[in-house]
Parts: C-alpha cells; sequence; structure tokens
C-alpha cells in the first residue's frame, strides 16, 4: 500500500484537530474519506498508547474533573428505533481531569456515565498524579464512592452544585429552547479532606469542554457530524489530548500544558508526532510470489 507524504498525514491531523469534518478533509487534502479514516485509527491508537505512558507522575494542586455529552451514530432516544443498530449506539460521555493550573489534561475517559465508568476514570486520575491534591467535580453522584474508592483519605475533595434558572424567571421561548440556562448560584460542599474553598471550581475544565466541542468536529451539536463509530470517537479524543497537551500552545501560558506541568522540555509539532508514529510503525513485509488461481 502505498504511503502518504508526510505534509499530506501533517494537514490531514491538524485539520482533524481544528474542526473539520472528515468529508472536508477529504476535498481538501484530494485524499478518500477512507484514507483520512485508516490515518485517525493509526493515529488515535498510538495517542492514547503515548498519553497512557508520558502522563505520569504529574505534580498537581488542584485538580477539576466533568463529563461532556454527545451520541455515536444515534441519539440514546432513538436507538431503539435504528433498523441496524452499532455496537455503542447512544450517549457517549467523555470524562476529562484537569490540572487547573498547567491545563494539561491528565486522565480521560470515554464511555457511559455511570458508577463503574466513574471508578475506572478515578482509579487513572488517582495512578497519574504523584501527590496529594484538591479535587473539585460537580455533583455527579457517581463521583462520592469512585473518588472514596480510589483515593480514600489521601485527597481534598469537593462538590460544586450548581443551580440554574429562567432567564429573568420567564419561561424559555420556543426560538431560545437550545440557549443554555442562568446559573442562579452555586453551592460548595467539602466531601473529604480540607479543601480550600475558594479554590472550588470547575470554571477551567468546563472551558476546556468548550475548547473540546470547537476543536473536534463531532462534538459539535445540531448537525450530522457526529460519531458513527464508538471507535473512532474514542480515537479522536485520544489525537485531541495529545495535540492539546503537547503541541498546541496555550495561549494564557506561552507555552503547552505539558511544559507547564514539567512533563515535557519543549513544544512539539505535528510532524513531531508524525515522525514518532512512522518509528514504531511495522515495517512492511515483503512480498510473497504471485500466484494465479488455477482451476484443477
Amino acid at each position: 500500500m502505498n504511503k502518504l507524504p508526510l505534509k499530506t498525514r501533517v494537514q490531514i491531523l491538524n485539520m482533524l484537530c481544528e474542526g473539520s469534518s472528515m468529508r472536508s478533509i477529504s476535498r481538501v487534502a484530494d485524499v478518500s474519506i477512507n484514507t483520512v479514516s485508516k490515518l485517525l485509527v493509526d493515529a488515535g491508537k498510538f495517542c492514547a498508547d503515548l498519553h497512557d505512558r508520558e502522563v505520569r507522575n504529574v505534580k498537581a494542586k488542584r485538580v477539576q474533573c466533568d463529563e461532556i455529552w454527545s451520541f455515536t451514530a444515534a441519539k440514546q432516544k432513538n436507538v431503539a428505533a435504528m433498523k441496524n443498530a452499532v455496537d455503542g449506539a447512544g450517549d457517549t460521555w467523555t470524562w476529562t481531569a484537569l490540572d487547573s493550573d498547567s491545563k494539561l489534561i491528565i486522565s480521560w475517559l470515554v464511555g457511559g456515565r455511570d458508577g463503574e465508568y466513574a471508578l475506572a476514570f478515578m482509579d487513572d486520575v488517582k495512578d497519574r498524579l504523584a501527590n496529594r491534591v484538591q479535587l473539585t467535580t460537580d455533583g455527579h453522584k457517581a463521583y462520592l464512592n469512585a473518588v472514596e474508592e480510589a483515593f480514600g483519605a489521601d485527597i481534598d475533595y469537593a462538590m460544586l452544585v450548581k443551580m440554574y434558572g429562567e432567564p429573568e424567571g420567564r419561561a424559555v421561548p420556543q426560538e431560545r429552547r437550545y440557549s443554555p440556562a442562568v446559573c442562579t448560584g452555586a453551592k460548595k460542599t467539602r466531601i473529604e479532606g480540607e479543601p480550600d474553598l475558594a479554590h472550588v471550581s470547575t470554571s477551567h475544565v468546563e472551558r476546556q469542554n468548550l475548547t473540546m466541542r470547537m476543536q473536534m468536529r463531532r462534538f459539535t451539536r445540531l448537525t450530522d457530524a457526529f460519531s458513527k463509530k464508538f471507535e473512532n470517537h474514542v480515537h479522536i479524543v485520544a489525537l485531541f489530548t495529545v495535540w492539546y497537551n503537547f503541541i498546541r500552545i496555550h495561549k494564557t501560558l506561552k507555552m503547552t500544558p505539558s511544559m507547564a506541568a514539567g512533563v515535557s522540555a519543549t513544544a512539539w509539532s505535528m510532524d513531531d508526532l508524525c515522525v514518532k508514529m512512522d518509528a514504531v510503525a511495522p515495517k512492511p513485509g515483503k512480498r510473497g510470489p504471485y500466484r494465479k488461481n488455477v482451476r484443477a
């Protein structure tokens, strides 16, 4: 199989991380959509392994966690009516843990929103931290048992529950049904340890959710660019996480989050990522002799 030039692969991966759809990328880069999909799969697998290996022993002070909703193939309420439902169809939640100071994505997980996923997510967060941290989550009840199981008493943990109301106390008109509700207040609750209530916040990780929606086309609401396969949803999150942590310069920090967190010494480029992928890619084997099918 012919291999795409480095320049084309870099262009495709950059466009995937800049909010372009796969079909638009295939048109701009003049390649088939299957080629874009294949590169996404290869890059996603590589980036998942890279993040798992490199983002370890993170020295953080404050960590914020949240979940962002999307769906695969169809919204949950429509899955039952699908003629050929794919594996993983329905609501798809992406869990993220963000270092509030360096903006490093410490951990991520794609799947459901129940207690089993919460525990798996928190176990992974715990494994990647080098010290005791202050943790803030929203009011999702699954966090309570998950944080207790993963951290025990070795955590300063608080929940932030935001309260919402209708704009100006009136019912939302039909044309504004997709507008966010107005936040009327927030309640901070100490769960474990001695968290500093002045730093109990989920603002940074919620801003990270916005970045994810803007940078990954399949997270955009009210479009037909949603994920058609659960595996591809996982692959794009893996690619985005490495791009965000190691390649993208954070405007406020003037460096990448991985540099701010001490995980890497320099900023990477997408060229560097492609070169690293090539270094571990299996070498093409020697072709055997061509044989015709001869009828006996």
